[in-house]
C-alpha cells in the first residue's frame, strides 16, 4: 500500500533501517554465538531470546524496506491548502492548538505531529485558512476552525 512522507519522515525510516541492518544485526549475531557457546541449545533461555531478537529485527527490516520502496515523498504544491508537511495553527473547541501534519509512521501526538489518515487530518487535508468545519471528538462535536497554514 502506497504511503505518503514528508522527506523527513522517510529519510528517518532510512536511518532506523541502516542502523538495523549494521549496528544491531552485528550485536544479535554475537549475542546467537555467545548463547550458543554456553551448549545445550534446547534449554538455552539466552540462546532462545537472542534467536527471538533476530526474528524481531528481520520482521522490521523488511517493514522497513517495503514501506520504503513504496514511499512517495509528497513535496508541497505552493497552494495554500493543509497538505502533508503543512505546520498549522487551529482553534479545536475553542482552544488554540500548533500541529503539522504528517504521515502515519511519523504521527506523534506528543510532539504535535498528527496522520493525514486520522480522522482530524482527513478533515483538515485541502482546506484553506478561515474555513471552519465540525468534527467528531469521540460522541462530541467541535468546531474546527483553521486559523494558519505554513510550511
Amino acid at each position: 500500500m502506497t504511503q505518503y512522507f514528508t522527506k523527513e519522515g522517510l529519510q528517518k525510516l532510512k536511518d532506523e533501517l541502516h542502523q538495523l541492518k549494521t549496528v544491531e544485526n552485528k550485536r544479535i549475531v554475537k549475542l546467537i554465538a555467545e548463547a550458543a557457546a554456553f551448549g545445550d541449545l534446547k534449554e538455552n533461555a539466552a540462546y532462545h531470546d537472542a534467536r527471538d531478537k533476530m526474528s524481531f529485527l528481520r520482521m522490521r527490516v523488511s517493514e522497513l524496506e517495503g514501506a520504503i520502496n513504496e514511499a512517495i515523498v509528497k513535496e508541497k504544491d505552493g497552494t495554500n491548502k493543509i497538505q502533508i508537511g503543512s505546520k498549522i495553527k487551529i482553534v479545536f473547541d475553542g482552544e488554540e492548538l500548533d500541529y503539522e501534519v504528517v504521515a502515519p509512521s511519523e504521527a506523534d501526538i506528543l510532539k504535535n505531529k498528527i496522520s493525514y489518515q486520522s480522522p482530524l487530518g482527513q478533515n483538515l487535508i485541502g482546506k484553506e485558512v478561515a474555513k471552519e468545519f465540525d468534527f467528531m471528538a469521540g460522541r462530541k462535536k467541535v468546531k474546527v476552525k483553521i486559523l494558519k497554514i505554513g510550511n
